[in-house]
Order: C-alpha cells, then sequence, then structure tokens
C-alpha cells in the first residue's frame, strides 16, 4: 500500500473535519458584532479621559516601570498617584482585548463591509501600539512629545472605532445612498481633519498650562499664551467648516433629517465646550474643569467623526430630495 501523506490523512480524521468545518461556517450575529463594536468604542473612549486623569493629577510617573508598576512589583504599593496610572494601565489592556474581539468577530460577520474589517484590525493594532508608546512614555520621563503621541494615537483608534460601530449599526438598520455631492463629503472629511487639528492644538495648550504633570520631573511645552491663541485658530478653522456642512442640512433639511438632528446635537456639544474651555481660561485652569474639557473634547471628537462618516453612508433610508 502506498504511504499517504499528512495532509491527506488529515483529510480521514473526523474530528479534524468536523471542527474545521464548524469553524468555516460559524457566523457572528449582527447584534452580537454590534455590542462588541459598542464595547470597543466605549472602552477606548474611557482610555482617553483616564490618560487625562493620570496627565492632571501628575500620577504619569505613579508607576515608574512597565508594564508591572515597581520593579519587581505588577501592582502599585505607593499611594494614589500609582493607582491612577495603574488604573489607566489596566482600561488600556482591556480596551485591547475588546479591540481584539472585534477585529476577529468582524471575520465571521458575512454581510460587513470589507472596510469596516479592515478598520477593525487597525483598531486593534493601534490600541495595541499603545503598550510600547506607554513604555517609551514613561521611560522618557513623560516627554511632552510622547505624552501627545499616546493621547493623538488615542484618537485616532477611537475614531476607527467610531466607524466599525456605524458600520455594525448598518447591518441592523441598513444604509443609504450618500448624503449631497462628492464635495459636500470632501467637506465634512475637511471637517473631521478640523476637529482633529483642535484636538492636537489643545493638546499642546494642555501641556503648555500648569497641568502637564509634575513639574520637577516635567518639562512644560512652549508658552501658555501662544499655545491658547494657536488652539483659538484651530478652533475658528473648525467651526468654519462645520458651520458650512450644517448650513447644507438646514437647506436639505428634508432629504436627511435624522443627519441634521445628529448634526445640531454635534453642535450643542461643541457649544458646550467651548463654554468650558472659556470658563476654565477665566478660572486659572482647575485641573478637575481641565478634565471635563477633555473628556468632552473626545465626545465631539466622536461625534464629528460620526458626522462625517454618515454623510458617506447614512443609517436607515433618507428621503428622496
Amino acid at each position: 500500500m502506498r504511504d499517504v501523506s499528512a495532509r491527506q490523512r488529515s483529510l480521514y480524521t473526523p474530528g479534524v473535519n468536523v471542527a474545521t468545518a464548524r469553524l468555516r461556517t460559524f457566523e457572528l450575529s449582527p447584534r452580537t458584532f454590534r455590542w462588541l463594536a459598542l464595547g470597543a468604542l466605549g472602552g477606548l473612549w474611557i482610555v482617553v479621559v483616564t490618560g487625562a486623569i493620570v496627565r492632571l493629577t501628575a500620577s504619569g510617573l505613579g508607576c515608574e516601570h512597565w508594564p508591572g508598576c515597581q520593579a519587581g512589583q505588577p501592582f502599585p504599593e505607593k499611594g494614589y498617584h500609582s493607582y491612577i496610572e495603574f488604573g489607566n494601565r489596566v482600561v488600556g489592556g482591556v480596551a485591547i482585548v475588546l479591540s481584539l474581539a472585534v477585529a476577529i468577530g468582524a471575520r465571521f460577520v458575512p454581510s460587513l463591509p470589507t472596510y469596516a474589517r479592515r478598520t477593525a484590525a487597525l483598531v486593534f493594532v493601534g490600541t495595541l501600539a499603545q503598550a510600547p508608546l506607554g513604555y517609551l512614555t514613561v521611560k522618557f520621563h513623560l516627554n511632552p512629545y510622547l505624552v501627545m503621541s499616546h493621547f493623538l494615537l488615542s484618537t485616532a483608534v477611537l475614531a476607527g472605532a467610531v466607524v466599525v460601530a456605524l458600520a455594525a449599526l448598518g447591518l441592523e438598520w441598513g444604509t443609504a445612498p450618500p448624503v449631497g455631492n462628492r464635495e459636500l463629503r470632501v467637506a465634512a472629511l475637511v471637517a473631521a481633519l478640523a476637529c482633529l487639528v483642535l484636538l492636537a492644538t489643545g493638546t499642546v495648550a494642555t501641556a503648555a498650562g500648569p497641568h502637564p504633570g509634575d513639574s520637577r520631573h516635567v518639562h512644560r511645552l512652549w508658552r501658555l499664551q501662544e499655545a491658547v491663541f494657536l488652539h483659538a485658530v484651530g478652533t475658528a478653522v473648525f467651526g468654519l467648516t462645520f458651520a458650512f456642512l450644517l448650513g447644507y442640512l438646514v437647506s436639505r433639511r428634508s432629504t436627511a433629517p435624522r443627519l441634521l438632528l445628529f448634526a445640531l446635537g454635534v453642535l450643542g456639544l461643541v457649544c458646550v465646550q467651548m463654554a468650558i474651555g472659556a470658563v476654565q481660561y477665566h478660572t486659572h485652569l482647575p485641573w478637575w474643569l481641565v478634565l471635563v474639557h477633555v473628556a468632552s473634547a473626545t465626545t465631539v471628537w466622536v461625534g464629528v467623526v460620526a458626522l462625517a462618516t454618515l454623510f458617506r453612508r447614512p443609517l436607515g433610508p433618507v428621503a428622496p430630495a
């Protein structure tokens, strides 16, 4: 009798065949995937906010080692600064697990668009990259450029999570044709980029202000007045582009009424954000109010990214023009 190759022998192994067949036919329901996607989105939002708490309470060096808090000790033992920093690491670990679950789950949702699967994979890679970046940030004693990179990477993966979550909702609610012409959708993308610039300039202003961390270890970045002026310019650019989009939706309110309502909700968040910014500046930047400012800015970012995405892929049917 001729020898049978390993590959041929596997074909005659019932257990292997059954397991492979089950894996190939396994499908994740849109409802389950939607909950996974929304969970990852919420986890990544919390990562940004807890990261801000670490920065604003000067807890960035509360754990001086990575991944353990202290040398030979994985858990914090040095007081509340250590617990705050370690808590952010725990939240980051949960976010990595959630983003991995979404990236894997996306492969088993047959009707999920290809762009959503790829975006889910990139979100996981970006979330995982936060770990070595966090190590470098601690190693170089909270260098402001590394801290800013840490924050901006968090906002980037958060934006990707928004796109995946909307794709998951689209599986259940349906999608409609794009709103407006190509130039309008480009303008929506420009508004999202302007919001990203606004976040970046706000990060510079925070690094230049009184809350970049423990001043004994951390050097401030730039001068506060100049940083605030740059942030104000970013606000103006974003405001103009967002006003243009809102004006279009108002003039075409019968075409996409739900998108208009969503844009008005984002406008409300922007107004609240601007009010908080003005109050915190005139009250000499109390750290807790700066934290509220960061949390609301992150929420605005989520809303603007969602709005730009919905211009291209609205959820549900859109009334004819």
